[in-house]
């Protein structure tokens, strides 16, 4: 099963213009995708997002109004005089930003890491949730 994904056409231009350049350094600049899901519920979104081998600590996670950012670096940890015939685990920056539907407010989330699965709740803001009103007779 591939987790990551990387196309290898989306940099033949720029290895066009620049034939010296080798597969690898121009995988260097790419940003690393990263599957993620989000669950919506009456009170709160659910994030979980599938990042291996990450430090908790060098996540960055930030919300603003309706929008959900993370951030952070797969580090190469292998040494750079390797020959190597297949290599597929991802290195690099990678960031993602979704717009969810409703407000949220970020002092009440919580984020937990386990075995490499990053699972976020945030709650909706009071303003986003359902509201009853009541009808009275005059």
């Amino acid at each position: 099963m591939t987790v990551y994904v990387r196309t290898p056409y989306r940099n033949i231009s720029h290895m066009m213009r620049h034939p010296n350049l080798t597969h690898d350094a121009v995988q260097e600049n790419k940003h690393v995708h990263f599957p993620m899901d989000v669950i919506e519920d009456e009170d709160k979104f659910t994030i979980t997002a599938i990042l291996p081998g990450i430090d908790p600590k060098e996540i960055d996670i930030q919300i603003q109004d309706k929008q959900v950012s993370l951030q952070g670096e797969f580090k190469d940890l292998n040494d750079t005089d390797n020959k190597y015939v297949l290599r597929e685990r991802p290195t690099g920056k990678f960031h993602r930003s979704i717009l969810l539907p409703d407000m949220l407010n970020a002092s009440k989330a919580l984020a937990k890491m386990d075995n490499g699965i990053l699972s976020l709740s945030i709650p909706k803001s009071e303003e986003a949730k359902p509201k009853k009103i009541k009808v009275t007779t005059i």
